[in-house]
């Protein structure tokens, strides 16, 4: 098994307000990815960090084996939701993916 862990922190013009419905969004539409790539087996999205934290949300997702994750990075439906609902509202983007 892989997993494939990023930290993002929303744009700084963002008002808390957008901030809000922005987390919202990115996590329904990630989340919503469940079902719709072969070898994604568990994605789940973190909107609330405690005030020692320094990212705005965190994807936590697991997948059958590498291969799988590299088709997830180009699938379709995954590249819809990176393009249209996180990479406008992003400013910084960390990730880890390893094996278990």
């Amino acid at each position: 098994m892989v997993k494939h862990v990023i930290l993002w922190q929303l744009k700084d013009e963002l008002t808390p307000e957008d901030k809000r419905k922005v987390k919202t969004d990115i996590k329904a539409e990630l989340e919503g990815l469940a079902g719709q790539i072969p070898g994604l087996l568990e994605i789940r999205v973190q909107t609330e960090g405690l005030a020692s934290s320094n990212a705005d949300l965190m994807l936590d997702s697991s997948f059958e084996d590498e291969a799988s994750l590299k088709g997830y990075a180009v699938h379709p439906a995954h590249v819809a939701v990176a393009d249209g609902a996180v990479r406008p509202y992003t400013k910084a983007r960390v990730c880890m993916d390893y094996a278990v």
